[in-house]
Formats: structure tokens, sequence, C-alpha cells
């Protein structure tokens, strides 16, 4: 395991452990100790089991999924731009959620939201990959995205003017900004399948994007095969955003920044950038959340609104260091 890893899983161990002393209930840190061990009054236990805890590792998975779909499609496009959500696909996520909630498939079964999430994302890389396999380039993968991303708000905003209800209204707004906010640890049991099931996706589809940085042509020749290859990262990816969205809306961006701050430290490699970006946008997503639970607000932020703060200044940065290299 190489360093880089250890550290960011040492980080994230620790980011983990102050999420239990982080909140606005007014409990001390020898109380909120207590608890840890299984001591103490039982309500601060449930505060600290059952709302602090569930609620940081919400955030670390939802990051964690976010980058490595993001590091995975960068290197399959080769595109350093690109991540779900810039290309649609969270978008598109929502929009299979939402769908869910609106037409009340959510009440009807627990697996409603996530299963329209994942097919929700799953169209939209499917339509990505379509116009890959056409030739598109980066600018036109771009333009495309953005299409399906205002595709998909034109639809989200259609159903929320249509919402039957005031508290339909606000379900569907709280949804579209993101948060892990009274995220328990049943939410997390839900959405283990789809994130483990993409992350084994996408590590295997690891050593054919490391050829494929090569080139397809030379990746080809090394025994690497484009076609099974790509299938591997629409799945995976589908599944890590889709089931992301159904956690905790829409949280755009983490999935650019993480990989882009480390690939110089693994060389550029595809195939060596996809854990370390997970681990570090878990980190990342786990102290914006940290952040946001003790800013001394009347109404708290929202996750997915802080994360697009934060997040939408290094895009653009990025974009016009690309800009200026001729990329």
């Amino acid at each position: 395991m190489s360093r880089p890893v250890l550290l960011l899983a040492g980080f994230a161990a620790l980011l983990f452990a102050l999420s239990a002393f982080a909140g606005t209930a007014p409990i001390s840190v020898g109380e909120t100790w207590l608890a840890l061990i299984g001591q103490g009054d039982e309500r601060i236990r449930a505060i600290v089991w059952e709302l602090r805890l569930p609620r940081a590792a919400a955030a670390f998975a939802v990051g964690a999924a976010l980058g490595l779909a993001g590091a995975a499609l960068q290197g399959l496009l080769q595109n350093p731009l690109a991540e779900p959500g810039v290309l649609g696909v969270s978008a598109f996520a929502a929009l299979g959620a939402v769908i869910a909630i609106f037409f009340g498939f959510a009440a009807v079964s627990s697996l409603a939201v996530p299963v329209a999430a994942i097919i929700g994302a799953g169209v939209a890389t499917a339509l990505l990959m379509a116009a890959t396999l056409r030739g598109a380039g980066t600018v036109t993968l771009l333009l495309i995205g953005i299409g399906l991303s205002s595709l998909a708000g034109a639809l989200l905003s259609l159903a929320m003017n249509l919402a039957p209800n005031p508290f339909s209204l606000s379900d569907l707004v709280n949804w579209m900004m993101g948060s892990v906010a009274n995220r328990s640890w049943d939410d997390m049991a839900l959405g283990a399948p789809g994130w483990v099931l993409g992350a084994v996706l996408v590590l295997i589809a690891g050593p054919g994007l490391r050829a494929m940085s090569l080139g397809e042509e030379t990746a080809a020749s090394l025994g690497a095969n484009p076609l099974r290859l790509r299938l591997l990262v629409i799945g995976g990816t589908s599944l890590l955003a889709g089931t992301s969205v159904a956690v905790a809306g829409t949280i755009g961006f983490v999935g650019i920044v993480a990989p882009h701050i480390l690939r110089p430290l693994v060389r550029h490699d595809p195939q060596r950038l996809l854990v370390p970006a997970a681990l570090f946008a878990g980190c990342l997503l786990m102290a914006a959340d940290l952040a946001i639970r003790v800013l001394p607000t009347q109404q708290e932020l929202k996750l997915g609104v802080a994360a697009a703060l934060a997040g939408a200044p290094v895009f653009i940065w990025i974009a016009s260091r690309l800009g200026r290299s001729g990329a």
C-alpha cells in the first residue's frame, strides 16, 4: 500500500473520530467520549451513534464514490474536466431519484429511489460513451454534458412546478441541494451494495485505464479490450454516482478537484490515481460537513451548496490552465 493511501486513510479516520465531537448539541468532550465507549447518558449515546457518526460515514462514502467515479471517467475519456456532475451523470441520477419521489414509487419500496437514480446515471453515461464512440472530442463531450445537465435541470424544474403540495416541493428542493444530515446506518446499508459493486467494477478497469493513457491502439496491442473497459467504467461510475445521489442528493465538483490535486503525486497514472482520489474526495466532503456543522448560522448550509461554492472556482482554474496549455 502506497504512502499517500496510508496517509489519506489515517486522515479519514481522524476526521471520522472528530465528527463524533462536532454538532450543535451542547455535549462536552468527556460526555462524547463516554458515549463512544458505550457509557454515559442514553440520549447522548443516541446523538453520537445515531446522528453524528452515520452522517460522517455518509459524507465519506459519497465523497469517495464521486472521487473514484471522477478519476475513472477522466482516465477513460482522457479529459481532466470529466466527472459525473460536469458531464450530466449526477443530474440525470437526481432526475431519476426525483421521478421516483414525484410519482410515489419511493413510498412503495425503499429501493425505488436508488434504483431510479442508478438508471438515470446509466442513461447519461451511455449517451456520453455513444458520443465518444462516434469520435467526439473533449469540447464536444463537455458541451453534451452541459446539454444533458440543462435537460435534466429543466425536467427537475418541471417536477417542482407540478409538485402537488408544498411538502413535496420542499422535499424536491432539499434533495437537489444535496445533504447528509439525518442520514442513518440504514441509509448506509441501502447504499453499500451499489457503492461496493461500482468500486469493484472501476478497480477492475484500472489496468485498462493505464493502458488507455497510451492511446487506444497501443492499449489494444497490450491486450486491453476497449469495449470491455468502457462497459466496466460505464457500469461502475453509474452505480457510484447513482447510489451517491440516492443517499445524499446532488453534490458536484468533488470528482474533479480530488483527482486533479493528486494526479501529480501518482505520476499521472490513471490506475494508481483511483484509490487515493476516492480517499481524498471522501476526506474533502467529511471536512466540509464538519465545517457546516460548526458554522454559526441560523439555518445549516447544505453540503451540495458548500461543495459547489468551493469547487466551482477550482473548476474554473483547472479549465483556464487547460486553455492556456492548448488542451
